[in-house]
């Protein structure tokens, strides 16, 4: 089994509209839509939800007024500035501590100095996810809360989730649509794949997040390889953002011409490859199959 993973340098390259257009193309795989904190495969693959479960990243603290004994140590150990302080408006002598649970990181610390064991430290859901079936077969996806954060962890459960649908039932790939940018969530959706593809664009800031994913893989000693969206917007750019690849060892899998269609496949809810057989879709086509080559090479 072979895991891909399609990232992007930021947000809005079309590296979901290329992961769809590989759903419709590849045989025998699992998709996996690992950028949880703004998922939107399912807009074009239409999943039909199997399987839903609660996500839980990690703990937050709450004061139980109750046990309370407005000692204070909470709201001198906490470095997050979560423990608050509120006055009574009836008796302005009492004053109770409560915890903000916006501010709270659920580190715990308030936990450890209070003396009177009045604060609750229990697991909280920051999100969902699914496993769901497509036109194009299995999908693995979540959903993060508002304002919630561990992504990084989410992303690790649906990856071993989509793996382990994979291996039991017997199939050869795992195409990951993987976060933007060089974070968290992006480190554990590329740690361990087999095959990184980079999607970005011919403008200067395109140009300096792909030197900024490029040096994340090679960290990480992850074959990559770079298309570009867009390429004929600026053609000496896009010479030269490939000839930088290159150069850094990094395989160019093609270029993505500027289509209108891929709008309109959007609208229609389909993958470009789906809604139309020219232009940009030959372009897709050419790079899915120059990343199969590297991915299933003829000698394996």
């Amino acid at each position: 089994m072979k895991e891909l993973v399609v990232i992007s340098g930021k947000g809005g390259t079309g590296k979901t509209s290329l992961v769809a257009s590989f759903a419709a193309l590849a045989r025998k795989k699992v998709l996996a839509d690992c950028d949880v904190d703004a998922a939107d495969l399912h807009l074009v693959l239409e999943p039909e939800n199997q399987q839903s479960e609660p996500f839980s990243g990690g703990k937050r603290a709450e004061i139980i007024s109750a046990h309370c004994i407005g000692c204070g140590a909470c709201l001198e150990a906490c470095r997050f500035e979560a423990v608050k302080r509120h006055v009574d408006l009836d008796e302005v002598i009492s004053t109770v501590f409560y915890i903000d649970p916006i501010s709270c990181e659920g580190c715990g610390v308030c936990v450890r100095v209070c003396p009177a064991e009045a604060i609750a430290f229990e697991p909280v859901v920051n999100g969902q996810w699914f496993i769901s079936t497509t036109r194009h077969g299995p999908m693995v996806h979540a959903r993060l809360g508002i304002a919630e954060e561990n992504s990084g962890k989410l992303v690790t459960l649906v990856r071993n989730q989509a793996k382990k649908i994979a291996e039991e039932n017997n199939l050869d790939l795992v195409i990951i649509d993987g976060s933007p940018g060089i974070g968290c969530p992006v480190i554990a959706s590329i740690t361990g794949a087999d095959l990184v593809l980079v999607v970005t664009e011919p403008t200067l800031s395109g140009q300096h997040d792909l030197e900024r994913v490029m040096k994340l893989t090679r960290h990480f000693n992850i074959q990559t390889m770079v298309c570009i969206n867009k390429w004929d917007l600026n053609k000496e750019l896009t010479d030269k953002m490939e000839n930088q690849a290159r150069a850094a060892h990094i395989g160019v899998a093609g270029r993505i011409c500027y289509d209108n269609d891929i709008t309109q496949a959007q609208i229609h809810k389909l993958s470009v490859v789906e809604y139309t057989n020219n232009g940009v879709s030959s372009d897709i086509r050419k790079i899915w199959e120059e990343v199969s080559r590297v991915l299933f090479p003829l000698n394996e």
